[in-house]
């Protein structure tokens, strides 16, 4: 798979733009009523990291970052400082964030998740890129220990138990986690703005399915 499990400079991606994207056709009826419809299950994240103003050291790191990933070639870890917890952003990460499956005695992997509500709707989002060391994991509210209970595969995010949980029990975790990405573009046009300064307006990134 094309992709370095290397994340973007985060002092860089701070003070981005972007979010979340989704698709909906929509037609529109004779009577003037719509149908709508949506190809995508998931939403995909759009980000801008194009930096202004920026010390000239700033800007080679950013060049080498770019040359490094072969421009739109190779794939990365992002930081969305809006949205990178299980938790609010406010708030520590703790065992009990996320309820991400419950145990039927044989299971031993699951996938991280992040569950979004509103009203009385949701969205489960599958979680792919935890954050090293911060995943915490708890069984039934029982806090387990990692690599003594189970493991946590950063590149995958599923977590594997040593042992499979019991029938019926909730299994929860709280980690923070980054966007697996790639560069929008193949090109970076750069200004000079002084003998110690400069700027990249525009360096569109992208989420990619990994």
């Amino acid at each position: 798979m094309n992709f370095h499990d290397i994340r973007f400079p985060a002092s860089l991606s701070f003070g981005s733009t972007g979010g979340p994207e989704r698709r909906t056709e929509i037609v529109t009826l004779a009577n003037g009523f719509e149908e709508r419809n949506s190809p995508w299950a998931d939403s995909r994240r759009r980000y801008d990291a194009g930096v202004g103003m920026r010390s000239l050291d700033d800007i080679e790191t950013l060049i080498g970052f770019f040359e490094a990933r072969h421009g739109q070639l190779y794939g990365f870890r992002w930081k969305d400082w809006t949205d990178y917890k299980s938790t609010l952003p406010s708030k520590a990460v703790t065992h009990g964030d996320q309820l991400i499956g419950t145990g039927d005695g044989t299971t031993r992997a699951f996938q991280l998740s992040k569950t979004y509500r509103s009203g009385g709707a949701a969205y489960r989002r599958l979680i792919s890129k935890p954050v090293a060391g911060s995943v915490r994991v708890a069984v039934a509210a029982d806090k387990l220990v990692e690599g003594v209970h189970f493991s946590a595969d950063t590149s995958t995010g599923f977590v594997h138990f040593v042992d499979a949980p019991a029938d019926g029990v909730e299994i929860t975790a709280g980690f923070e986690f980054d966007v697996p990405v790639r560069f929008d573009t193949d090109k970076l046009e750069m200004s000079l703005q002084s003998f110690s300064a400069g700027e990249i307006p525009t360096v569109p990134v992208i989420e990619v399915r990994v």
